[in-house]
């Protein structure tokens, strides 16, 4: 087939414009050996790493559809797992910008993510309500914990023991034991959502934040396992007061399962009135801040044991002074009393007040006694703050503010994007500020402050931009000094359209005032000397008056026409010289939004509110074609310049083009996660800007590679199959009831394509196996040796045997999709699956890996397996085997650790030094002792 028509292919070229997304959190990152300096936020689908010194970027984790929702350092500081809207995981090495870990669990977007200590393991929960922990090692899900009814807000592993504590949008807080992965407590003292969880240091508190400015505390205390054999009795909280035991025992479950008991404690009053947002603490657990949806950072300090007792101490002395002053005047005191409470174990020390409202924060402590607090703002800008870290008994500390990142995007929205007349400069402009940008850097090259935009245009030269405010002002700015020249009084409402005349001399505004203004451009003399100081200015030369609001207009490039697009639904056209009506196109429901006229002055689009795209033929306004065009409003359109092929953005996230001779859709360009305000394309067509919700800027540009329409169908289909999947029901393992637990992993493309990889080897194995055994018996038969025809796979992998090949495509399978591959797996397979494996470990090859494979099997297909007594030999075999040769791996292992453990004792006893993470815990410890034994001895003396 032929091709009857060719078009070429637009594709993305960068994302600019966005400092950070409003989806994600931000979170300190180590990079190149420096902490504290750099931080990662998401930026719409990739993650941006900056330099709060430099205010640059210096690293940019890239992913290719979905928005970042959720990120998490590792605490070794080496990796970066990133949360996507879809609900997969990636883990990103931080050395490399590489990501080689790839989890696919969840159904809906990712909304925490948290490291254990050791950073061997990963716990996420997600929108879907679930919570699964991963193995970050193996590269492999553990398990799905269900329990929670609404979106997972919260998951923390607790350090001393194997549980993890998760809150969620239910009013809920959950305890897990991992090791039996079961749900045994359940926190049910919220009346709202639960925002924000904390475990505060020796893990013996919890806070929880909700909906209201109370932020709960909980004391927690561990049973030990000779306690909850002593009896069936119920053990109550100590230190709990009469009229809170009672709301202790609704929390409270069958003793004889419980592992720990869990009490109301108190409670801690923040500033703000409204919901927590999020309530974080730093990694030695020692500070703790919060906020809610205002611009106000609490910060407080979990006071350890010596400075309790001081500040009680403290206390003692005062309420003593008072009974002493009692006493003095015949009174009789009673003995001052001092019961401990939260206020006395959580002290606040500071507050920050950024400069708009916060979305995200994250802490980190140095070991100098400072305090750094990054802070994502809702405005698209981060500010960082440094506060002292020990805490003062007069009051709130000092904080200071230390940088601050704003050039590299805008505050608020773009609503007018255009390109200079050499295709360099693109300028953006937003309720606050106008931007110019280097095309092909992506830098901000000028700010100039300006009234909330509607509307832009570079004047002829591209030394001056015009735009027009919502105010209805025309506000010229000249590029080179950044300085406001003239500010026009030119409509009185919302100025919402102008348009460049096709002579370059002037240009005409349309706004709410239902009149549509014809200017032209002038040199004025400024205030000082006249020859020396001329400036740019406009002066008005017509007035259109019409019955409704101008919306949109546009002048032809023949300079025959002008379009006004009205309130009433319906596109005017006038002669420009005369200003008389000549057409009026009507037939859309909703107010047309945007309209443009080809470069040959024969075509008009319009794109409205009713989400459809008009073609209308300007010699007599007769609608050509009616395109249902978008899901939502159609924001924009643009002709490519001297082409009929134009391009549309909508409140559906989507950029199209579209060619109005053929009638037909061309391409559609995905990437933006917000309505599309805009679009600019650029005078030569090469290059397309757009602008979103999401803050971001996105430049889009014209390949040489073609583009076939039916190709581009087929790949759009691929595309819904693929979604189609992945909305797909969670798979159920033969023989097991729904609970609490369940796979940790969904079945996707990738799984589904590993599945038929292994269903191919194993037919190949099957087809090989017969053809040599075949040869065999014929060189058996003929007395002597003839040569074997191989496969043309197993020859580009070296002459392998087919055994081999097939270990070698399990080998490729994903450890994160080995089990959902496995699962899609049909039982025909399983037998000559089984008997490989046999050999394999026979062998010793690979036994981690085929064990893994093997147990799995066993648990899916037991009532099969079992009956089948072709496979009874084969079952008795693999017992025998791998017991001995799993044994031999442990032995292999536990020699390895003991001699490193050996080679380590040695190290330290040679040097003097500590190795690894417990040194500074050690140490701590160390010095702690010292102190102790210190006061000790002045306590003897």
């Amino acid at each position: 087939m032929g091709l009857t028509k060719q078009y070429l292919r637009y594709a993305p070229s960068a994302v600019f414009g966005v400092i950070a997304s409003q989806k994600a959190n931000v979170a300190f990152v180590t990079l190149r050996g420096e902490k504290g300096r750099y931080v990662a936020v998401g930026a719409c689908e990739h993650v941006f790493i900056w330099d709060t010194r430099k205010s640059e970027k210096v690293l940019i984790l890239r992913c290719v559809k979905h928005e970042v929702t959720y990120l998490c350092a590792s605490p070794d500081g080496l990796s970066l797992a990133v949360g996507y809207e879809d609900g997969s995981i990636r883990i990103f090495s931080l050395l490399s910008g590489e990501s080689g870990i790839t989890f696919n669990g969840h159904k809906e977007a990712v909304t925490t993510m948290s490291y254990d200590h050791l950073g061997g393991r990963l716990v996420s929960g997600s929108k879907d309500t679930h919570v699964i922990v991963w193995d970050v090692i193996n590269e492999s899900g553990l398990y799905r914990l269900k329990g929670h009814k609404d979106a997972i807000t919260q998951a923390v592993f607790l350090k001393k023991r194997n549980l993890i504590v998760t809150s969620g949008k239910d009013t809920l807080v959950k305890w897990w034991d991992l090791d039996t992965q079961h749900c045994f407590q359940t926190m049910v003292g919220h009346r709202t959502e639960v925002w924000g969880l904390a475990v505060l240091s020796e893990e013996s508190r919890v806070l929880t934040g909700s909906a209201d400015s109370e932020l709960r505390s909980w004391r927690v205390s561990y049973i030990k396992e000779s306690d909850v054999t002593e009896g069936p009795q119920t053990k109550r909280t100590k230190g709990v007061s009469a009229g809170e035991e009672e709301e202790a025992e609704d929390v409270e479950e069958v003793p004889e399962q419980r592992i720990l008991t869990c009490g109301r404690y108190g409670s801690i009053m923040r500033e703000g009135r409204d919901r927590v947002v999020t309530l974080r603490t730093d990694q030695t657990k020692r500070f703790l801040a919060c906020h809610g949806t205002d611009s106000v950072l609490e910060i407080f300090c979990v006071l350890n044991e010596e400075e309790i007792h001081k500040k009680l101490e403290r206390k003692l002395k005062i309420a003593r002074k008072k009974a002493n002053k009692k006493a003095q005047k015949g009174e009789t005191p009673e003995e001052p009393v001092i019961e401990r409470t939260l206020q006395d174990e959580i002290q606040k020390i500071g507050n920050i007040k950024a400069s708009s409202k916060i979305k995200s924060f994250d802490l980190l402590v140095f070991p100098k006694g400072m305090v750094k607090v990054v802070i994502l703002l809702q405005n698209n800008s981060l500010e960082c703050f440094s506060l002292p870290a020990e805490p003062t008994p007069a009051g709130l500390t000092e904080v200071t503010k230390s940088s601050q990142l704003t050039i590299g995007g805008h505050r608020s929205d773009v609503r007018t994007l255009a390109f200079s007349s050499d295709n360099i400069a693109v300028l953006s402009a937003s309720a606050e500020a106008v931007k110019i940008w280097n095309r092909s850097t992506l830098q901000c090259i000028r700010t100039m402050p300006c009234e909330y935009a509607l509307c832009s245009l570079f004047v002829p030269g591209d030394r001056h931009v015009i735009v027009g405010t919502k105010s209805g002002k025309l506000q010229i700015f000249d590029l080179a000094s950044g300085n406001l020249l003239d500010s026009v009084e030119a409509h009185n409402g919302a100025l919402w359209s102008i348009s460049l005349s096709p002579d370059q001399r002037g240009f005409a505004t349309g706004g709410a005032d239902k009149c549509v203004k014809f200017w032209e451009f002038q040199l004025v003399n400024g205030e000082a000397d006249a020859q020396s100081s001329r400036r740019l200015s406009v002066k008005q030369t017509r007035v259109l008056q019409l019955d409704e609001d101008v919306l949109f207009i546009r002048q032809s490039p023949d300079s025959r026409f002008l379009a006004v697009s009205l309130l009433d639904c319906t596109v005017k056209i006038f002669f420009v010289d005369t200003l008389k009506f000549f057409l009026s196109l009507y037939g859309h429901k909703l107010p047309v939004l945007c309209l443009d006229i080809s470069h040959d002055s024969s075509i008009i689009v319009t794109g409205s509110a009713d989400r459809n795209i008009k073609i209308w033929g300007l010699d007599f306004g007769d609608c050509h074609r009616s395109l249902f065009a978008h899901d939502d409003s159609v924001m924009f359109l643009q002709f490519v310049p001297k082409t009929h092929l134009f391009f549309s953005v909508g409140k559906d996230r989507k950029v199209k083009q579209w060619d109005a001779d053929h009638f037909q859709q061309v391409q559609v360009l995905e990437g933006h996660h917000g309505e599309i305000w805009c679009l600019a394309v650029s005078p030569n067509g090469d290059h397309i800007v757009s602008s979103s919700h999401d803050k971001s800027l996105r430049l889009w540009e014209r390949t040489r590679e073609p583009l076939i329409l039916e190709e581009e169908k087929e790949m759009q289909r691929e595309a819904e199959f693929e979604e189609s999947v992945a909305k797909g029901e969670q798979p159920v393992v033969a023989g097991e009831r729904e609970g609490e637990v369940s796979l940790a992993g969904k079945k996707t493309i990738e799984t589904i394509k590993s599945t038929e990889r292994v269903m191919e080897a194993i037919d190949l194995h099957r087809e090989e196996s017969a053809k040599i055994e075949e040869h065999q018996a014929f060189c058996k038969s003929a007395g002597k040796e003839f040569p074997r025809r191989i496969h043309p796979i197993l020859q580009a992998f070296g002459n392998i045997s087919p055994s081999d090949y097939v270990l070698d495509v399990f080998k490729k399978v994903k450890s994160s999709e080995l089990e959902e591959a496995l699962l899609v797996l049909p039982f025909s397979y399983v037998p000559d699956v089984l008997t490989l494996f046999r050999d394999y470990i026979r062998r010793g090859q690979d036994v981690e890996l085929i064990c893994r494979c093997l147990f799995f099997l066993l648990r899916i297909h037991f009532g099969q397996i079992t009956s089948n007594h072709m496979l009874l030999g084969v079952i008795e075999d693999l017992k025998n085997c791998t017991i001995s040769r799993v044994s031999e791996e442990r032995d292999v292992m536990g020699l390895n650790m003991a001699g490193l453990q050996f080679l380590k004792r040695e190290i330290e006893a040679k040097e003097e030094i500590l190795f690894f993470a417990d040194a500074t815990e050690r140490f701590e410890e160390k010095r702690r002792k010292r102190k102790k034994n210190e006061k000790l001895i002045l306590t003897v003396a």
